[in-house]
């Protein structure tokens, strides 16, 4: 074999070792995120929280409870109906179970605000708000306590952007006397 054949494998060989050599040492070491540069993760359930206030029913009756809103300073959620058909809207969702349903929910009335994000006022939730759930209990339903379970979803936002909506469980103490 040519001396220049014999240096051009060296070389490849000595090449192959240090690209080899380089990954595993880059592999080893630990990976830092630059915390400067990454956006804050929020999610929209953190900054929401929701309690639901017990109520005492006769069966084939109705009865009206609330769920309070608490939502952290420095953050809104969108208002049911929301202002815009692509934001998503604060729900309260109950499905019928044990002789339990809703026959309707009031939502509150929102706040109007100007965000940067949007180009028009947007309707919104901030702080302390409360929503009206009226309950109806069949003839049928079972005396005792229970706990009539549904989701809340929500879109927490701050004065910059939204986040990825989430869904809080919710259950409203109930008993039928």
């Amino acid at each position: 074999m040519s001396n220049f054949k014999v240096a051009v494998i060296l070389l490849l060989l000595v090449t192959i070792a240090a690209c080899s050599r380089s990954a595993t040492e880059t592999q080893n070491q630990p990976t830092v995120a630059n915390t400067a540069t990454e956006p804050r993760r929020i999610a929209s359930t953190d900054v929401v929280k929701a309690a639901a206030q017990a109520v005492d029913i006769s069966p084939g009756s109705s009865a009206q409870t609330t769920v309070h809103l608490t939502i952290q300073n420095g953050y809104h959620v969108n208002a049911n109906p929301p202002s815009y058909p692509y934001l998503k809207a604060t729900e309260l969702e109950f499905p019928s179970t044990s002789g339990i349903s809703v026959s309707f929910i009031v939502y509150p009335d929102p706040i109007t605000k100007k965000f940067s994000f949007a180009e028009k006022p947007l309707a919104v939730y901030e702080g302390e708000t409360t929503m009206k759930v009226l309950l109806k209990i069949d003839k049928s339903a079972k005396s005792g306590a229970q706990s009539f379970s549904g989701t809340l979803r929500v879109q927490a936002c701050d004065d910059q952007v939204c986040y990825a909506p989430g869904a809080l469980n919710i259950a409203i103490p109930v008993t039928i006397k």
